[in-house]
């Protein structure tokens, strides 16, 4: 059944003009049509936004029934990470460069709106990882839509990881770093490192090596229900950066082991009814165009 949405919070960079506009388009509209509408205090110094409820960043989701997020996927995956785990969620209105998540354009984002509070509209939950270091005393689990990262830190040193799947070990890796990513992520940094694209509602993940001195080095498909334990050897002599969808979380010494698997936590895209992920590949990734057409002229 399509849910009713009476509270709908505007996340992203509020103060600056590319997010501003469209979410104050969004905003005004919603208004008009009876909605409440909540937006982060961290977001916009000014007065823009003075229609809008004004709460803390941690505040907003709890107060919501649907979180709109204007900006490139960046902003989608930071918002991911604070809804995650409740009921509340996501649309993507993208002002970003590429937009995989955030697949709405602002010249139809109106549109878009009225038809998703009708309750017509594609519902889609997406599986998260959850990363664990073992050094952390505080037990804390790193959350992540895309991709965890282990990269190294240091220009020109290689690091060395081993990951066992399940018990079993699989490899010792020499190179930049490693990637680990849900179907999610298939389309993000692991595709630039030559991982495969998987549909988002397979069940499975991939672990991708990042410029892997050893050319035999792999991705490689793994099943969602793995457990995926990487160590950083003890004679490396560089930490490495614990990245999840890009931000830098942690750090693992030599030595040091991270766990990674499949979170509990999940997160739900809502997407226009007529959303077709390959038509969005197709789009995104310039499929099927006559490259040939637009060769420079030769010399």
């Amino acid at each position: 059944m399509p849910r009713e949405f009476k509270t709908v919070g505007l996340w992203g960079r509020l103060d600056e003009r590319a997010v501003a506009e469209p979410a104050l388009q969004v905003l005004k509209h919603l208004k008009k049509r009876g909605i409440t509408v909540f937006a982060s205090v961290e977001s916009d110094g000014n007065d823009a936004f003075g229609e809008a409820t004004r709460v803390a960043e941690k505040d907003l989701v709890p107060a919501v029934d649907l979180v709109v997020a204007v900006g490139g996927d960046g902003t989608l995956l930071h918002a991911a990470r604070h809804v995650a785990g409740r009921d509340v969620p996501l649309l993507g209105i993208n002002r970003g460069r590429l937009g995989f998540l955030t697949d709405i354009s602002p010249d139809h984002m109106l549109q878009a709106m009225d038809l998703i509070l009708a309750g017509d509209y594609l519902s889609e939950r997406r599986s998260m990882l959850a990363a664990r270091l073992a050094s952390r005393s505080d037990d804390e689990t790193l959350l992540a839509v895309n991709d965890v990262v282990l990269q190294k830190g240091e220009t020109g040193r290689m690091l060395d990881f081993t990951t066992v799947v399940d018990g079993v070990y699989v490899n010792t890796h020499r190179g930049d770093g490693l990637i680990v990513a849900t179907p999610t992520g298939s389309t993000a940094y692991a595709l630039s490192c030559g991982g495969p694209i998987i549909q988002p509602n397979v069940s499975a993940l991939v672990m991708v090596p990042i410029c892997p001195h050893t050319l035999s080095d792999r991705p490689l498909v793994l099943p969602s229900t793995s457990t995926i334990r990487v160590t950083l050897e003890q004679d490396t002599h560089s930490a490495a950066h614990v990245m999840c969808d890009g931000e830098a979380r942690a750090k693992l010494g030599a030595g040091e082991t991270v766990t990674i698997s499949l979170a509990t936590q999940t997160v739900t895209l809502l997407h226009p009814r007529d959303y077709n992920y390959y038509d969005l590949l197709r789009s995104k990734l310039n499929w099927g165009r006559a490259n040939r057409d637009h060769r420079p002229a030769r010399g």
